[in-house]
């Protein structure tokens, strides 16, 4: 048994492999069907956050893995650790620029057309 497949909390979930290096040193970059799989585990982990009222995982880390750690821990399965970062902060940072587009807008102001994010992409909570 080496210390690469030593895991204290007993799970038998195989954890990801990293990615591959190049022949240059680079890392090669996810296939289509591995970006697709990634997008499908955030979307399940954000649709978790939104039922149980959470707009930053990273923030309220501890309530989102209590209230959905399975999705969470698929999320960071089928995603590389930058890209859980990455979406956790820009899911916040949409959340944000839509709340400041929305008091802009409700104060008669001009919002430029397509400034607005898409509603699918948006979180559904208000906080």
């Amino acid at each position: 048994m080496g210390l690469s497949s030593f895991n204290p909390f007993g799970s038998s979930t195989p954890s990801p492999q990293p990615p591959k290096p190049s022949a240059d040193g680079a890392f090669i970059a996810p296939d289509r069907s591995s970006r697709a799989k990634c997008y499908e585990a955030r979307d399940a982990f954000f649709e978790c956050l939104d039922k149980n009222g959470i707009l930053d995982a990273i923030k309220d880390e501890e309530k989102a893995s209590k209230q959905c750690g399975d999705a969470e821990k698929a999320f960071g399965r089928e995603c590389a650790a930058s890209w859980v970062t990455y979406f956790k902060q820009r899911r916040v940072m949409e959340w944000k620029k839509q709340q400041t587009l929305n008091k802009i807008e409700a104060e008669g102001g001009w919002v430029p057309e397509g400034a607005a994010t898409p509603a699918a992409s948006q979180p559904r909570m208000v906080k």
